[in-house]
């Protein structure tokens, strides 16, 4: 059950190119999630009731879209999404190819997030730019997005953390990256060693980003 420093040097390189795997995944499906859920979650928001767009049919379609991709465990929509993958990336293994499914699920996932975040605004704020005559855009520009900055920072870092762990569900259909290594080494080959390393790496990059975006959150918090 010990570690076999040899066998970490041996597979180094391999280890190496997981890594980069994984962080491949994560950038493609947080911009993907950060470009469609920003606006999605802000669409969520301002068409609810009492808010200056609302519109209720507009946001019981956008939610209940929304709850359903979030209702799928990710392992089935990973499965679910092969012919889309297969259409938009020619292939289904990889980490691009994996990078469909973790857009999927991030895109509603951070949508609320951002949802969320913009109901902690006090609704005052919006009320007195309303008053002054600012338009919808300048609203969402000058007075939502800027006061909900922090909580979306810290939407942004727990989006990263969910998607490190999805990513590593992505290893089990061929996804590769770190819990592709996991599963190959690890669990098919009873390596022990490198079952223990990919851990490690894992709870150091989510505790290396979740400081990030803490000490991020905490400089942009007015309050």
């Amino acid at each position: 059950m010990g570690i076999e420093w040899e066998r970490i040097i041996d597979l180094w390189p391999e280890i190496q190119v997981a890594f980069y795997q994984t962080l491949i995944m994560i950038g493609i499906s947080l911009a993907v999630a950060l470009i469609i859920g920003l606006p999605l979650g802000i669409l969520l928001f301002v068409t609810d009731r009492g808010l200056f767009w609302e519109n209720r049919p507009v946001n019981s379609v956008v939610g209940f879209i929304v709850n359903i991709v979030r209702s799928i465990p990710f392992i089935i929509l990973l499965v679910a999404l092969i012919p889309l993958t297969q259409f938009l990336t020619g292939t289904t293994i990889g980490p691009v190819a994996a990078s469909v499914s973790l857009s999927v699920a991030a895109i509603p996932f951070f949508a609320r997030i951002v949802e969320t975040a913009l109901r902690d605004i006090d609704k005052g704020v919006i009320e007195a730019a309303i008053a002054v005559g600012a338009t919808p855009w300048m609203i969402i520009k000058d007075v939502l997005l800027p006061e909900a900055k922090a909580s979306l920072i810290q939407g942004i870092t727990l989006t990263v953390i969910s998607l490190i762990a999805y990513s590593a569900m992505a290893g089990v259909v061929g996804g590769g990256g770190i819990g592709d290594l996991a599963i190959r080494f690890g669990y098919y080959r009873y390596d022990n060693t490198i079952m223990i390393v990919t851990v490690v790496i894992l709870i150091v990059l989510v505790q290396l980003i979740q400081q990030a975006g803490d000490f991020t959150a905490k400089k942009l918090d007015k309050r």
